[in-house]
């Protein structure tokens, strides 16, 4: 039995996540205006206009770029909750997956943080509902480790640790590359879950 995935079909899918990859590498350096289709192009070996065969424009790119990880997100919080386990392993699972996130994809962030006006305006309503939900995953944890407080204070504590974790990885790029990627990560992910417990 096929899974009815063609060759064809694999390389236009592995095409679209290298031109993914290097728009959000080429956003995060030079921001959504300093970027042509040229240089998209030049990135991942095509002609500029080529890239209309997959986007239809540099704006749906963008798109396609902040949607797709808005979705990831939410659908790896929503995997932590379906594991199952206590309220204090979902916290330190959900903080493991964000803080992995949040190291493998900073370019990524780095291009939410500077370009998200540049959206669309039914791709940021899109961005934006996938972060609500995201964000009620973390706030549905925190209020069984937390009966006593508020939603709105859950929903500052987890706005909070957002912070923590997606602001770090710019500022540690040196640690990074160096062999001990995991002191890093140990790090955030002590920081955060210390916050959160606090």
């Amino acid at each position: 039995m096929t899974s009815g995935v063609t060759e064809r079909d694999r390389a236009k899918a592995d095409r679209q996540a290298s031109i993914l990859h290097e728009a959000a590498r080429l956003f995060a350096e030079r921001g959504f205006s300093g970027v042509s289709l040229e240089d998209l192009g030049a990135a991942v070996g095509v002609s500029g206009p080529a890239l209309y065969r997959h986007f239809a424009n540099k704006q749906a790119l963008l798109g396609a770029i902040l949607i797709g990880v808005s979705e990831r997100l939410l659908a790896g919080g929503r995997r932590v909750i379906d594991d199952g386990g206590t309220p204090p392993a979902q916290l330190e699972a959900i903080i493991a997956f964000h803080v992995d996130f949040a190291l493998s994809d900073a370019d990524v962030i780095r291009v939410q943080d500077r370009d998200l006006a540049s959206l669309a305006d039914d791709d940021r309503h899109t961005v934006r509902r996938l972060q609500r939900e995201y964000v009620e995953v973390w706030i549905g944890i925190l209020s069984a480790l937390h009966p006593d407080r508020t939603v709105a204070e859950l929903r500052v504590r987890a706005h909070a640790c957002f912070g923590l974790i997606n602001s770090t990885p710019h500022s540690v790029r040196a640690l990074r590359s160096q062999p001990d990627d995991g002191a890093v990560r140990g790090i955030l992910e002590s920081m955060a879950l210390a916050a959160l417990t606090a």
